[in-house]
């Protein structure tokens, strides 16, 4: 008999009375008929393999839509404090899988799809990744929205739709092409448009004061249509609300421009104003691209915060008039998290609607939006700190400059009056920049203008606190917490590894599907050699499935026993992609040097994009290529050693090569990678860490023993001391002859012969402008490739390992949730031992 539910447990349930049943094979199977049918228009004579993809899609999706509905009706009758998660980034991937395995339908799906005469996993693959977000931003908001809605939280993410999202990277004779990620020409299953929650976001125009107020006239309108995607939680019938706005112009077609001949004049202003929501992130390089970013900034704002306050204003189930004048209250129901500082303008904007639109008198507005607001910070980068020309504000968005003036004059106020005289330190607080260019730190004005501040690892929350906003700290040193990033266990081992996710089942439960902290129960079998023998067996099938994989989509064969050493992010130098690179060369070289010594084979996978305009990134992405053109045609080294780069790194790729990985490299300079993701990711689904003590890798190595991590380089201190010092590269190069040798094959030509100097560049950045050392570190991490390589010298066995760090716990004890949400600890254990001693199954047997 199951246990009765708790209070808190019966309150986030939504009634299901009369919505159809899950797990039944016939319905499943009648309503993609039918949808096949009267949705699609088609039948098995024409259909398309796409058409049976939207005919499963839009079946699974009538079982979310009743529990959708009803978990709104749920929300106003409790009318509970809501948050609103605002990012320019929702790095969701795909959703059917996901919905499915959120809703226990997975099954019944499966057996009505194969009654049917098709394969499940194909129309899975069919689907378009939601590629609205360009690395871990944007996957962690999609995590926290999973989360959040499995923890029966009323929240809500907002964002843009963006026609385009990240780009398709395409590798043409090694070098990266970007082309249009296209993701909605065949239509989206999961969304709703909702026109009748259109609203005007203005742009330009001019302020004018009055004895009555201020008034922003003579504005240009851009109208912002929401479309509405459901967010399932894991089985307890919550689904809650991704709103994202799209751009369109108003309805004021010049027709008599039309009419003469004049249709560029015609759709001119049309296509500029739907401009704001084409592409996520365009090229900032130039003034029109950095305006247009600026406008997608204040456009998702907006358009967020007028639909922020009707629904406060309108709190009750079934009450379209106005119920609720009074702002006093308003902290109470609203929360606003700021992810990152693309969001910032929602400070000024809800200062605007309070003084100027609902005539609260300046303090109190200021109180109540300082205690709505909440900001994450996530990077220390200063080059990431966004700052913009007050030139371009005072174009375009007037009114806000002058409320940022004013926020930013109150401030320094304050602070002169604490440190009186200390000039330098209002230079360093003040939100507005002198110089030659004006510009406004948007990083400050979050700062100033919430009530919490987080970073996302103890390690980055520490360099926020003594380094980036040190004054601030000094200032106010209770605003400051810090809550480790994470991410959700449905869709990084449910869903895409269900062998292990079945074998952790069958010994401890499904608990530790929402409770990570359950994998304790692990503990136990350390030397369970049953246990071993079936983790071992699904990590062998799952790299067999992904060479498969490999083999099929990039036309690669790779020894699926060999070692998979797997590095994907982001390119960037802080990344340290050139580090892995100069490891490769020096294994390569050693092979060719002795091919008769005995080398653990090793596969290494090396994926991620760079940023279109970021000339360093594509150059490492070609010589990562260019790497492997030698080394995977020469005859000597054969299948002891093989570098793939994976094209066109998602979501989706993502949970095909993280459960069949054996090592994960997650080897940023200390100090300069905020939290990290990938590397729980990795850790959950059984892959060893070689790293430094950089971002997350800290408190896991921390929880599992820093002796059961292959940790290597410098710690943030030493990098700090060694930029005081002054980091000399050609020491290390005269020094260390295997570096010697790697850098001259690169600066010669061995690896682009057709073009000797090609990495010119990379090598003179190496030995005279690395900001992120690369050289200095080469050995002590190729000391720690010789450990990962050498299961005899790997982890204690008996020794748990830290996976726990996942979103649910970050979201209870975030600080927009309401209070009286405890948090669940922040770790729980996996084995090390047990998944150290299946890898040497794996590889070495």
């Amino acid at each position: 008999m199951a246990a009765p539910l708790t209070d808190s447990e019966r309150r986030r349930q939504i009634s299901v009375r009369g919505l159809a049943g899950l797990g039944d094979v016939a319905e499943v199977r009648r309503s993609f008929n039918r949808h096949l049918h009267f949705t699609l228009v088609k039948d098995r004579n024409v259909a398309t393999p796409r058409d049976y993809f939207f005919a499963l899609a839009h079946t699974v999706r009538d079982h979310l839509v009743g529990r959708w509905i009803r978990t709104q009706q749920h929300y106003y009758e409790r009318d509970p404090k809501r948050i609103y998660y605002l990012s320019l980034e929702f790095y969701m991937g795909r959703t059917l899988q996901n919905t499915m395995v959120n809703l226990g339908l997975q099954n019944a799906c499966d057996e009505a799809i194969y009654q049917l005469g098709l394969d499940l996993e194909e129309l899975e693959e069919i689907e378009e990744d939601a590629g609205l977000g360009n690395g871990g931003l944007g996957r962690l908001a999609a995590c926290f929205l999973d989360s959040m809605a499995t923890l029966g939280l009323a929240a809500y993410g907002y964002g843009i739709r963006y026609e385009f999202g990240i780009f398709n990277q395409k590798i043409v004779n090694g070098w990266q092409v970007e082309e249009a990620d296209d993701w909605l020409r065949y239509g989206n299953p999961w969304e709703k448009a909702r026109p009748e929650y259109m609203l005007p976001v203005h742009f330009y125009g001019r302020v004018e004061h009055t004895p009555e107020g201020v008034r922003w006239l003579d504005t240009q309108v851009v109208l912002a249509m929401p479309y509405d995607t459901p967010v399932p939680g894991y089985r307890n019938n919550t689904v809650n609300t991704m709103r994202l706005w799209s751009a369109k112009a108003p309805n004021d077609f010049k027709l008599h421009d039309f009419n003469v001949g004049g249709y560029i004049e015609a759709v001119l202003d049309r296509n500029l104003a739907e401009n704001i929501s084409r592409v996520l992130y365009p090229n900032d390089n130039f003034f029109e691209g950095k305006e247009l970013r600026l406008k997608q900034e204040y456009f998702v704002v907006a358009a967020t915060l007028q639909d922020i306050i009707r629904r406060f204003k309108s709190s009750k189930f079934g009450c379209r008039d106005p119920v609720r004048t009074c702002f006093e209250t308003f902290p109470d129901k609203v929360a606003i998290q700021l992810n990152d500082t693309h969001p910032a303008l929602a400070i000024p904007e809800l200062m605007r609607i309070l003084v100027d639109v609902e005539k609260v008198d300046w303090d109190k507005a200021w109180e109540i939006t300082k205690k709505t607001c909440a900001y994450t910070n996530h990077t220390v980068l200063p080059e990431a700190l966004e700052r913009w020309p007050v030139s371009m504000f005072e174009n375009l968005l007037p009114r806000h400059l002058e409320i940022i003036y004013a926020i930013n004059q109150r401030h320094l106020d304050h602070v002169a009056a604490l440190f009186p005289g200390d000039v330098d330190r209002l230079r360093r607080m003040s939100v507005i920049e002198e110089g030659d260019c004006k510009r406004i730190n948007m990083a400050h004005l979050c700062v100033i203008g919430s009530h919490v501040v987080n970073g996302v690892a103890r390690i980055h929350s520490e360099i926020v606190k003594q380094s980036v906003f040190k004054d601030f700290y000094e200032l106010e040193p209770e605003k400051f917490q810090n809550k480790t990033n994470g991410i959700t266990p449905r869709r990084w081992l449910l869903l895409c590894n269900p062998g292990l996710a079945d074998t952790i089942v069958e010994k401890i439960g499904e608990g530790f599907l929402t409770d990570l902290s359950q994998l304790k129960k692990l503990l136990p079998l350390v030397d369970d050699e049953a246990l071993i023998r079936d983790v071992a067996k699904v990590k062998q099938e799952n790299k067999l499935k992904f060479s498969a994989f490999l083999e099929k989509e990039y036309k690669v064969k790779i020894n699926p026993s060999s070692m998979f050493d797997v590095h994907v992010k982001r390119i960037h130098e802080y990344k340290r992609q050139l580090l892995n690179c100069l490891h490769i060369i020096t294994l390569y070289n050693r092979i060719k040097k002795d091919p008769a010594k005995a080398f653990v084979p090793r596969t290494i996978m090396i994926g991620g994009k760079a940023a279109p305009g970021y000339h360093m990134a594509k150059m490492i992405i070609k010589l990562v290529t260019s790497i492997g053109n030698v080394v995977n045609h020469d005859p000597v080294v054969g299948d002891r050693l093989k570098v793939i780069f994976l094209e066109n790194y998602r979501v989706s790729l993502a949970e095909k090569v993280i459960p069949a990985a054996d090592l994960s490299q997650q080897i940023s300079t200390a100090g300069t990678e905020a939290s990290g993701t990938g590397n729980m990711k990795f850790m959950l689904n059984g892959a060893l860490t070689i790293g430094t003590m950089d971002g997350a890798n800290v408190e896991m190595a921390e929880e599992a023993g820093t002796e059961n991590l292959f940790i290597f380089g410098m710690r943030v201190e030493d990098v700090e001391a060694l930029d005081q010092k002054g980091y000399n590269a050609r020491e290390y190069y005269e020094r260390l002859p295997e570096l010697r040798q790697a850098l001259d094959q690169i600066s010669s030509g061995f690896f682009s012969p057709k073009d000797p100097h090609c990495f010119r560049d990379v090598v003179n950045m190496l030995l005279n402008h690395d900001r992120t050392p690369g050289s200095g570190p080469r050995r002590s991490s190729g000391t720690s490739h010789v450990r990962a390589s050498s299961p005899a010298t790997g982890p204690s066995r008996s020794t748990p390992e830290t996976s726990g760090a996942w979103s649910p716990p970050t979201c209870r004890s975030h600080p927009p949730t309401s209070p009286g949400i405890s948090p669940l600890p922040a770790t729980a254990c996996l084995l090390q031992g047990c998944f150290w001693r299946a890898l040497r199954i794996v590889v070495v047997a």
